[in-house]
């Protein structure tokens, strides 16, 4: 059996991801090669001859990412912090922009013992677990509404807490609803929030168009409608200096850092730029 380059595989899945429009192609195919490896992306360079059935096996996930099937429906998983979630059809897959929200929350809760956090609109988990994963000592709350995402949550909750990380406590429950966590009210240090917020209408790469579940990206209002509840939720769940983040459209850079100050009881609000440079994420703090 004549061993070939991995290198050259690895080339010619970048050219054929390229001519089909997906915007990281070295990225993707290096991703790929390296799934159907079983190795870390950054060890390829140590396997530089693999057998014919792994070029091919290397050739059918390319022809199916060629297709804009989403990467991580591929390799069934998606990372954030330092964690990863097992993701697929029906649920939203988490993207690299929630890092930087993820990293506000966690430095926010410096040099608070035993916080109190909650994660509105979960998805798969995976904010929840990761704040869960950077801090064991917190209690994570986190709340959806979609069935199909709480399954993927739950599912993920228990492959986690089974490996001996903090479990989450997982709920389903719709954000807009003032009596949700009532128990809470007054109580939490951090809320956390990813919510659909893509204006209807607006035109998406098929990745998200054709994959993701439509009321996990677009929201009614703009794109404002859920961001409004979730703010809410945050003036009225939080401690007094309790922090609120929540992600929103790169659009939305003015209009939802007016509706967080347009709460009293919410102070010192910021915008945050992701790394291109777009407006991303807004946070406050609660008055007190």
């Amino acid at each position: 059996m004549n061993r070939q380059p991995l290198r050259l595989a690895i080339i010619e899945a970048t050219r054929i991801l390229e001519r089909a429009g997906v915007a990281s192609p070295r990225f993707d195919a290096e991703v790929i090669a390296a799934h159907v490896l079983g190795v870390e992306r950054g060890r390829l360079p140590m396997v530089p001859l693999v057998d014919p059935p792994v070029i091919e096996a290397i050739g059918q996930l390319v022809q199916q990412r060629a297709k804009r099937i989403p990467l991580q429906y591929l390799t069934g998983w998606a990372a954030l912090g330092d964690i990863t979630v097992a993701v697929g059809a029906g649920v939203f897959v988490p993207r690299p922009e929630t890092e930087l929200l993820l990293e506000w929350g966690v430095k926010f809760l410096q040099g608070r013992e035993f916080p109190v956090v909650v994660d509105l609109c979960t998805g798969s988990g995976a904010l929840a677990l990761a704040v869960a994963h950077a801090r064991p000592d917190a209690v994570v709350y986190a709340v959806d509404i979609d069935p199909q995402a709480l399954a993927w949550a739950r599912h993920n909750a228990d492959v986690h807490a089974d490996a001996g990380h903090t479990p989450i406590r997982l709920y389903s429950g719709d954000i807009g609803d003032p009596t949700m966590f009532a128990e809470l009210d007054g109580l939490v240090d951090l809320v956390l929030c990813n919510p659909p917020y893509v204006p209807e209408g607006t035109p998406v790469p098929p990745e998200v168009a054709e994959h993701d579940p439509p009321r996990a990206v677009f929201a009614e209002e703009s794109g404002l409608a859920v961001i409004r509840h979730a703010i809410a939720a945050g003036a009225r769940l939080l401690r007094p200096g309790g922090g609120l983040a929540i992600e929103h459209d790169d659009t939305h850079g003015s209009a939802v850092p007016a509706l967080v100050r347009a709460r009293r009881v919410l102070t010192g609000v910021e915008d945050h730029a992701d790394l291109t440079g777009r407006a991303r994420f807004v946070t406050a703090r609660r008055l007190g």
